[in-house]
């Protein structure tokens, strides 16, 4: 269609129409256009001269002989479901384009009616119409009232249930708490009067003391030596002993994982304020961490914030990873300004930081935060516990304790500015390829010119 608007604003005369229009072939079309002209000439057939002629060896040469019939069957099942009343009118205006049909007004109403949704059709056939284009903004009315409704309804009913329950949760919890507190009370009064009774009845066989026996004697915890004005508790100094054999024997079995020593992999956009040299806390801080994925250093992130555990595309490209089909694709919105993001795909990521090595099944995102976020899947299947002073993460891996550190401030900032330069670069020559990619074009349009 672009050809031939060209066509008739030039007034191109039908002779030069094939020439001008091959003129434009390039790669897979040229080497079709030039075997189909020397198949002609070893069978003795006229060449091709007019602008018909061209466009049917086109045809049959690129559109399939079931692709009426196929364009058929999508006009005929055709409905609105999600779609708004203007993009399903331009739908079935393509398919009629494509199909080459020409009907009666009256038919294509009919047609543009029952693929309608029920709740705009019910109302547009109540309503006087003219033509098409007018049947066309009814619907467009209807569609956007019906909106309307809906979204002053989700807020009223969302409103009237956040005002009803908090009344009832209200009301329930101060019931609940009163008759716990009771039950609490009378507890307390059964455990006196039964422990007193209890005890007053056990005797100690050494010192003759009431309510307790030999072993836990508080006699017995003071040991006084007369000759010097120094006593000695050897319970005190046994249960010290025993509470830092226990406190040694536990930090002997936990496992401390630090971030990977290397080179970051990738880029990572900067962040806008970045803390002093003298900042080493980690208030401001998400957790930042490296991994490494077949011997590189990658960025890891862990975020309570994210619903989903997510690797970038660059990842998955620069390290060569299969990806594999999502069973749940889903639209992400939050990831980039550009608009909803379809997530279709996932990939099985398999890492280390430190002693501790595990595999991730991650959606494919194009994020440039970092190349792994780790988000409430990971915490919820790991049973995680966050350390909120020094942001450090404890979780348990294979009857394994292990205790992952993030890093420093300054740490994040020297990551970023390595990955600022390697972003320049990349860019630098991605400049050079397309330039080149050009020059090359350039010069065969040139070739085949002269030829």
């Amino acid at each position: 269609m672009k050809v031939e608007q060209i066509f008739t604003c030039h007034q191109v005369g039908e002779e030069r129409k094939v020439p001008l229009a091959t003129l434009a072939f390039q790669g897979q079309a040229m080497y079709w256009w030039t075997t189909l002209e020397r198949e002609r000439r070893l069978h003795n057939d006229p060449p091709i001269t007019y602008w018909n002629e061209l466009r049917s060896a086109m045809r049959r040469r690129h559109i399939p002989s079931y692709y009426s019939r196929e364009l058929m069957d999508k006009l005929q099942r055709l409905q609105q479901k999600n779609m708004s009343v203007e993009e399903y009118r331009q739908k079935m205006e393509l398919y009629l384009m494509r199909a080459r049909i020409r009907e009666k007004e009256r038919l294509t109403i009919a047609r543009f009616l029952s693929g309608l949704n029920f709740d705009i059709r019910d109302r547009v056939e109540l309503l006087p119409y003219k033509d098409l284009d007018d049947l066309v903004q009814l619907c467009i009315r209807v569609e956007q009232q019906n909106l309307r409704k809906n979204s002053f309804k989700g807020k009223t009913q969302t409103s009237s249930y956040i005002k009803k329950d908090y009344k009832r949760e209200g009301q329930i919890d101060s019931s609940k708490n009163f008759e716990k507190e009771q039950e609490k009370e009378k507890d307390k009064n059964k455990n006196v009067v039964t422990s007193s009774s209890k005890t007053s009845d056990i005797k100690c066989f050494k010192y003759r003391g009431r309510g307790h026996i030999a072993s836990q004697c508080p006699i017995k915890k003071d040991m006084i030596l007369r000759g010097q004005d120094i006593y000695n508790s050897l319970d005190e100094s046994s249960s010290t002993t025993s509470s830092d054999s226990e406190t040694s024997e536990e930090d002997h079995l936990i496992e401390r994982a630090y971030p990977y020593d290397g080179q970051i992999l990738m880029i990572r956009r900067l962040l806008g304020s970045q803390p002093n040299d003298s900042h080493i806390s980690q208030r401001e801080n998400i957790f930042h961490t490296r991994c490494k994925i077949y011997d590189k250093a990658c960025s890891l992130i862990v975020d309570s914030g994210s619903c989903c555990n997510c690797c970038s595309t660059r990842l998955v490209e620069k390290l060569n990873l299969t990806p594999i089909p999502h069973p749940k694709p889903y639209q992400l919105h939050w990831l980039n300004e550009d608009g909803d993001i379809i997530v279709d795909k996932q990939v099985k990521v398999k890492f280390s930081i430190g002693n501790y090595e595990d595999h991730v099944v991650c959606d494919i995102v194009p994020m440039e935060a970092c190349h792994i976020l780790l988000g409430r899947p990971w915490k919820f299947d790991k049973k995680t516990m966050h350390n909120g002073l020094t942001n450090e993460i404890t979780f348990t891996h294979k009857a394994k304790k292990f205790v992952l550190h993030p890093l420093s401030p300054s740490q994040v900032i020297e990551d970023q500015v390595q990955m600022k330069l390697k972003r320049e670069e990349e860019k630098k020559f991605d400049k050079k390829k397309k330039k080149r990619s050009i020059n090359l074009q350039r010069r065969r349009r040139e070739r085949n010119l002269f030829q």
